[in-house]
């Protein structure tokens, strides 16, 4: 008996709506996860990195490393030409040894031009004593010329005296005074010898720094110089990639920030590879540039907007920090996947 139109559209129309249920519970499903677990393949690696520097000016005479060449925390980069540094050293160590004489032959002199003033004070204490003896011998005579007891020579004699013994006080006083003045001191040389040491201390520190070593595990990128170059002028040298800790920077959506907190695990894959990596999400983006009318904020990632024809939602960058990395797959700027498990 053939099949009457009813009978055949209802399973067509069953089949229909389960389709469409089944495509409304995947987008939901799909919707759902990716507000709980944020995925985005916008990700790059990315690593801390120092612009090499040299402290000193002069020609580099050994050069270390090549380029994109590993290297450990205290190792030898390159080496500036010591030769004036070191002598810049011995001149400022001989001026402070010449110095050192010159503070102890004034320290004897100072001491000579003590003993000085001392003896000079002592002659005033003489001649206050010969000045009070002469002065009372006169007032001692003085009454006894018109008694007849002593003659008008013999006071006259006794005054003289007194007059001497008042000068000569005089006299010591001035002395004393100016003996006391020439007594100098070694202040001008001690602060002399400060800026000595100074010297010295800079001079040293410029010869330290002629060798440029790895401040940490690295790796040697944008070598821009070779051996016979003359560097310095702050201007950088090479650039040392940070290999103790590698990051994944992935840019999310800003209505999937509300689920990314400091601390929630991550997985990260490399596009080069299939290697799965964990880590834990380190910061999340407070800012970023933006290309309308807004004042420009220097410092801040630039996150190209793709579409200019509609509302596109902004993207922040999220900043991971892979646990284990390996150290032969993960590069500055490799591209990668990122997913966080809230």
């Amino acid at each position: 008996m053939p099949a009457t139109p009813s009978s055949t559209g209802k399973p067509a129309r069953w089949l229909l709506l389960f389709l469409v249920l089944l495509t409304i519970g995947v987008g939901y499903y799909v919707l759902r996860m990716n507000t709980l677990r944020p995925n985005t393949n916008d990700a790059y690696v990315f690593a801390e990195s120092v612009r090499v520097i040299p402290e000193v000016k002069g020609s580099i005479t050994t050069l270390n490393v090549t380029e994109n060449q590993r290297v450990k925390a205290g190792d030898t980069l390159f080496v500036v030409d010591p030769t004036p540094y070191r002598l810049e050293l011995a001149r400022a160590q001989g001026a402070l040894a010449a110095l050192d004489k010159e503070i102890m032959l004034a320290s004897r002199g100072i001491e000579a031009q003590r003993f000085g003033a001392e003896a000079a004070k002592q002659g005033v204490v003489r001649a206050v004593a010969s000045a009070k003896q002469a002065e009372d011998t006169y007032n001692r005579m003085r009454p006894m010329l018109g008694k007849g007891f002593v003659s008008a020579e013999a006071l006259d004699l006794a005054r003289t005296a007194m007059v001497n013994a008042q000068a000569m006080l005089v006299a010591a006083r001035l002395e004393a005074q100016r003996a006391e003045a020439a007594v100098t001191g070694v202040d001008a040389l001690v602060a002399r010898r400060k800026v000595v040491e100074a010297e010295i201390e800079l001079a040293q520190f410029a010869l330290d720094h002629t060798v440029v070593r790895a401040p940490f595990d690295g790796i040697v990128a944008g070598l821009k110089v070779q051996a016979g170059q003359v560097v310095g002028n702050l201007l950088p040298t090479m650039t040392l990639i940070d290999s103790r800790r590698w990051f994944v920077v992935a840019q999310f959506r800003e209505t999937e920030l509300g689920n990314i907190r400091s601390g929630d695990p991550a997985r990260v894959y490399l596009l080069g590879n299939s290697k799965r990596f964990d880590g834990k999400v380190e910061s999340v983006g407070a800012g970023v540039m933006v290309d309308f009318g807004s004042e420009i904020i220097p410092g801040l990632p630039i996150v190209a907007r793709t579409i200019n024809w509609v509302r596109v939602e902004q993207r922040f960058p999220v900043r991971i920090l892979v646990d284990k990395p390996d150290a032969d797959l993960f590069r500055v700027g490799a591209s990668a996947v990122a997913t966080i498990n809230p």
